[in-house]
């Protein structure tokens, strides 16, 4: 059987480079992002003809998740992994945050990850195994100023990995995330490119196809014995 994988928030930035890493190592990619950009499934469709699939998904509704799901069902037959990459971040001081803002990047950023699990992973016990890779962030392990609501956000992440992780272990089922530092997407503001640049030991920032080959590593078998890592990168 193909390798199937499900990438969320992949229209661009790591969700992207993810895909089309995927997609080199001949696993069938199914996209879902509120976004489509039609240009940029345009070449991934003609690059890899019938490897690619893509349904507009607003991950933070339990009802795109649940169409999301019976779409896959019905052209690929489900998934063997999930990276849930899907997320959003803000700046701002907490007591100056709305409860809209807060909940925007909850929803998006964490119970995103519990709609995808609602629906997926019993198909996953059904077929006795799976990998699911959360991307998470170095901010859900330490600190940032004025990004307490993004910070919460990643934490969850983190935690939430750990715990999946302990409780789908029995079913064969692997969950880890990778933790990316700045990372060279829409996300980052430029301006702070050189300031991130200037405090690492690599004097750079990131590079999006960085992070897709750690989460790569840890959808395959070549981690076969990583189970509640939170990898930084």
């Amino acid at each position: 059987m193909n390798n199937k994988v499900l990438i969320t928030g992949a229209m661009s930035g790591i969700g992207l480079a993810c895909a089309r890493l995927f997609l080199d190592k001949g696993w069938i990619v199914y996209i879902a992002d509120k976004l489509e950009d039609k240009e940029v499934l345009d070449e991934l469709i003609q690059m890899y003809p019938e490897k690619v699939f893509y349904t507009k998904t607003d991950v933070s509704k339990d009802k795109d998740i649940k169409y999301l799901h019976s779409k896959i069902k019905e052209k690929i037959q489900g998934v063997n992994s999930i990276i849930n990459n899907a997320g959003i971040i803000t700046h701002g001081l907490l007591h100056e945050t709305s409860e809209h803002n807060w909940d925007d990047i909850m929803n998006t950023d964490v119970k995103s990850i519990y709609y995808i699990g609602k629906y997926f992973i019993p198909d996953m016990i059904e077929q006795g195994k799976g990998t699911i890779v959360n991307v998470a962030s170095i901010s859900g392990i330490s600190a940032d100023y004025e990004m307490p609501v993004y910070n919460a956000a990643k934490g969850a992440v983190v935690n939430l990995t750990r715990a999946m992780a302990l409780d789908y272990a029995k079913y064969n089922i692997r969950v880890n995330s990778v933790c990316p530092g700045a990372t060279d997407t829409k996300m980052l503001n430029p301006d702070n490119i050189p300031k991130y640049a200037a405090v690492n030991p690599l004097k750079r920032i990131c590079k999006p196809g960085e992070i897709a080959k750690a989460v790569y590593f840890l959808a395959n078998e070549e981690s076969s014995y990583c189970n509640g890592v939170n990898l930084p990168v």
